[in-house]
């Protein structure tokens, strides 16, 4: 195992941080520590530290042996109840079911098998993140090694454009600035510096360090190692990924207890049939036996595995047409029973595309619409749209941000714009497109380049045979202390209202808006180089920008619906607090005066105290990987169901610790898409919310199946009880039940996978998931309509016997009732909350039409076919016995829907 040298912890421990750790020591002290110098390593150390440590990768995890792996997924209660009818049906000797059931307790069990290298592919991914080769300070010299050999202490250099090999503490920067959304959530690169910060400081504002995997924007600078392998900042997040415990879906519990339930009542109610049937009519043993092992089989919802799963699998398709891919079944109906969403701010519910969005010039405040990178929208004042050369001052300030700037946007083949260069200067650059900035008609002469001491950019541009100019733009605090005056609105010169701008950039920055300055003067008329001195004072101030990372419109929108449905929508980025509860505000996640727990709050709250306060927080800013599994966590400990979006490297293991975990497609790294559950085609926070609506229709019609799957079951288990119980000549063989297993649960019961949404689904409240699948209503129902369509089934069975009707003719006469009663009584699952009895019932599902044509062709074989009547006993059937079992059958839909009239007024009256 990798191990970084313990008096110098890359990442300790949060609720016992030493106060030595590299961020907050000098560089002298963390090389003294170490044991080298800023010399770097000499190559024989090196390989011993190497032998110590270990080689700088991240290990695979251990993996259990092939046969636990595939044993583990026949442990569950479903599968025990698929294997106990394969074993019963192949005690009555029917070894064509025997072999069709078992095979799809093996394709149960195939399907998790298959999705059990969701983890390891996820750690996988963050291995290959990892650099490959680094420039170290060897033996005195600059050399490339490969990355896998650097050890702590080695002393490493990077420039714009590399990765950084291993989490490396600063000893030199130049403008060094390194993108680490991945890793922080932050949409802007962070500057780097040598010098040291609070040992509190989370993981982005540890400005000090250089993080392993993370990418280097600008600048450059050099480094001594302080973590390797699984002791760097994404090792930790390793480590978190394969210790998160899976945590069972909603749907998976309920199936769980129902399935217990299911068995105890089986094997409660065959041996009381066996006990009253023996000890009050004296029947033979065998006989007993052969009736418990036909109730036996006609209790077992054999069917229900196989029906959950393939309607799941049409919800999967329905989902991918949404634009909304699913890595495991069970997830699509999991969504359906979300009552949080905790969602990454950049990339998220932003665009993470940096956009200008309001201009301040001395005269006017300037509106910049449009989104992103596309050089598309107007700019506007008081709704007036502003042309090139009606506003001096504000062609000014967009001349300046437009040529004092190294980056440009270009629109690639698929038609969407993209950046080269860094985020802000990006948003500039299209504000400037979209103001008609002639930037091709200057030629710059020399740059100052940005530092992270001074804060800003100088150029020095000549337009035609003029004058050059000096541009300069920054931090808004150094800019303005340079500036003497301001441009007027004619574009002069005209004094400048210090007071008054550092009020427009405190405004500015309450909206949560990143602000910039623009300031000018005039250069000497034969000067080709610009110095700091150029810029020390007396420059002109052209105004002020604000620039933001956008909502996403449609996300705003989707936020609504979801908190019309009953689901809190929280905020958990790495952003700064001011900038997250501006994004949240505008997004209608948050109040105005909401209250933000940033992660060094966090880490002072205990697991307890974090419960108590984590339902009440919508906001979470500067948070780690640990911060936010230990939200979820806390959601998950008051039973909400949690789903967690995210696109960063940082947000992998909150994801495997949600109920739900749900990547950005586009944007989101392979890491993040790996340890999902969904993944969002178009990175759209409102597609979560249509998946959201796509999960309550797809558990609204697995109800709508065991609803509908029970009833058969339980009216089969009816008729064979009562003949037992009363001594009455069995009314159905076990091979006749069989028969009307096969044919419903291959016809009728798909036919409602296929169900439209219900009216309002989005209207209601989630579902609570301590509660049973099945509430006390639909029990009722269950049992009406058992108790009917059995009493249905042994009442023409018991008239035709006593009309002198041969057996055969009797019970194949009871299994059509039996058939087409079930067939009335798909009519009534159609709607769960309302009446059956209406045209309506009749429309919207094809399938259904399809599925009874199916079920009547399949038992006219069943009746007149004569192989038919070798195998299960059955016997031809006139019209008139047809008319019986039809009239009876929907005499069964009215008893049915009559109890859900009762039903619903009962409700209403508790209500």
């Amino acid at each position: 195992m990798n191990a970084a040298p313990s008096a110098v912890p890359a990442t300790p421990q949060t609720e016992d941080r030493p106060e030595r750790v590299p961020w907050a020591q000098s560089p002298a002290e963390v090389l003294a520590e170490l044991g080298t110098t800023a010399d770097g390593l000499p190559g024989d150390a090196a390989a011993r530290l190497l032998a110590q440590h270990g080689a700088n990768r991240l290990p695979p995890p251990e993996r259990d042996p092939l046969w636990k792996r595939i044993l583990v997924h026949f442990d569950d209660v479903l599968i025990y109840v698929l294997l106990v009818a394969a074993v019963l049906k192949a005690v009555v000797g029917d070894w064509v079911d025997f072999a069709v059931i078992l095979a799809v307790a093996i394709v149960n069990a195939g399907i998790g098998f298959v999705q059990e290298g969701k983890a390891e592919s996820a750690l996988a991914s963050i291995r290959s993140m990892l650099s490959t080769h680094a420039e170290a300070l060897r033996d005195g010299q600059w050399s490339k090694v490969d990355a896998d050999d650097l050890v702590p202490g080695d002393v490493v250099r990077v420039r714009a454009g590399d990765r950084v090999p291993a989490d490396v503490r600063v000893l030199e920067a130049t403008n060094l600035r390194i993108e680490e959304s991945a890793l922080t959530g932050e949409s802007v690169p962070a500057e780097k510096h040598e010098r040291a910060v609070d040992a509190e400081a989370g993981v982005g504002d540890r400005t000090s360090m250089m993080f392993s995997s993370t990418l280097v924007a600008a600048g450059q600078g050099s480094g001594v190692v302080v973590a390797t392998g699984q002791h760097t900042e994404i090792g930790r997040i390793q480590t978190m990924m394969s210790e998160v415990t899976d945590v069972k879906t909603p749907l998976t519990r309920q199936l769980d207890t129902f399935g217990k339930v299911i068995a105890v009542a089986i094997l409660g109610l065959g041996a009381f049939m066996v006990l009253v049937g023996r000890l009050v009519h004296s029947q033979p043993v065998d006989e007993l036996l052969s009736a418990a092992i036909g109730f036996a089989v006609a209790a077992v919802p054999e069917g229900l595995p196989a029906l959950v799963t393939i309607t799941l699998a049409l919800g999967v398709q329905q989902m991918a047409r949404r634009r909304a891919i699913t890595r495991k079944l069970p997830a699509v109906e999991t969504l359906g029973s979300v009552t949080t969403i905790c969602s990454d701010k950049t990339g998220t519910l932003t665009r993470n595309e940096m956009t200008a969005r309001t201009v301040l010039t001395a005269d006017a405040t300037v509106d910049v619409e449009g989104l992103g990178y596309a050089p598309e929208g107007r700019v506007t004042i008081d709704g007036v749209e502003v042309v090139r050369g009606a506003r001096a001052s504000f062609d000014a300030l967009t001349d300046v941000m437009s040529l004092c700037n190294d980056a440009r946007v270009e629109q690639g083949e698929s038609g969407r714009w993209g950046l080269v260069g860094e985020p802000t200067e990006g948003a500039l650059a299209v504000l400037g497109i979209k103001a008609g900035a002639g930037t091709g008609e200057w030629e710059r002469l020399a740059v100052l380049p940005f530092e992270s001491a001074t804060k800003y950019m100088a150029t020095l541009d000549r337009h035609g045979d003029d004058a050059p100019v000096i541009h300069v733009k920054g931090a808004p605090d150094r800019v303005l202390e340079r500036c003497s005056t301001q441009t007027s609105a004619d574009g002069g010169r005209e004094p400048l209202d210090r007071d008054r701008w550092l009020e427009r950039i405190d405004e500015l920055g309450a909206q949560g808006l990143r602000v910039l300055a623009a300031a000018r003067r005039p250069a000497d008329a034969g000067a080709t180089t610009v110095v700091a001195e150029d810029v020390a004072d007396g420059l002109e101030l052209c105004g002020l920008v604000g620039i933001v990372d956008p909502p996403r419109p449609e996300a705003i929108e989707a936020i609504a619906e979801c908190h019309a449905a009953g689901i809190r929508v929280k905020m958990i980025t790495g952003d700064h607090a001011g900038t997250a509860l501006a994004i949240a505000r505008e997004m209608g996640i948050a109040q105005e005066g909401a209250r933000v727990l940033t992660g060094a709050e966090l880490e002072e709250l205990t697991t307890t105290e974090l419960r108590k306060v984590v339902r009440d927080v919508d906001v979470y800013a500067r948070t780690s990987p640990e911060h936010k599994i230990r939200i979820v966590a806390a959601l998950q400990a008051h039973g909400e169901v949690v789903a967690m979006t995210g696109d960063g490297v940082n947000d992998a293991p909150a994801l495997t610790q949600a109920d739900v975990g749900i990547a950005m497609g586009i944007k989101g790294t392979e890491v993040t898409k790996d340890a999902a559950e969904i993944v969002l085609a178009d990175d759209n926070f409102a597609t979560i919310e249509r998946a959201v609506e796509e999960g309550r229709r797809i558990y609204d019609n697995i109800r709508k199946s065991l609803l509908f799957l029970l009833p058969t079951n339980g009216a089969q288990s009816l008729v064979v009880i009562v003949a037992v119980l009363a001594g009455l000549t069995m009314p159905l063989l076990p091979v006749q039940v069989l028969w009307v297993n096969m044919i419903t649960a291959v016809t009728l019961s798909l036919a409602l996978a296929y169900e439209q949404a219900e009216p309002g689904i989005m209207r209601r409240r989630p579902r609570s998931s301590k509660g049973g699948i099945l509430d006390v209503a639909a029990v009722s129902k269950i049992v009406v309509a058992s108790l009917a369509i059995g009493a249905a089934a042994l009442g023409v069975f018991m008239w035709l016997e006593r009309a002198g009707e041969s057996l055969a003719v009797a019970r194949t006469t009871a299994v059509t009732t039996l058939a087409l009663a079930q067939l009335t009584y798909l009519f009534s699952c159609r709607f769960l909350d309302r009446s059956s009895l209406t045209p309506a019932v009749l429309r919207g599902n094809r399938v259904l039409w399809v599925s009874a044509g199916s079920l009547l062709a399949l038992q006219a074989v069943f009746v007149y076919a004569p192989f038919m009547h070798a195998w299960f006993d059955s016997a031809p059937i006139t019209g008139g016995h047809w008319l019986v079992a039809g009239g009876v059958s929907v005499l069964v839909l009215l008893v049915v829907e009559l109890a859900k009239v009762v039903s619903r007024r009962v409700l209403r009256g508790r209500a």
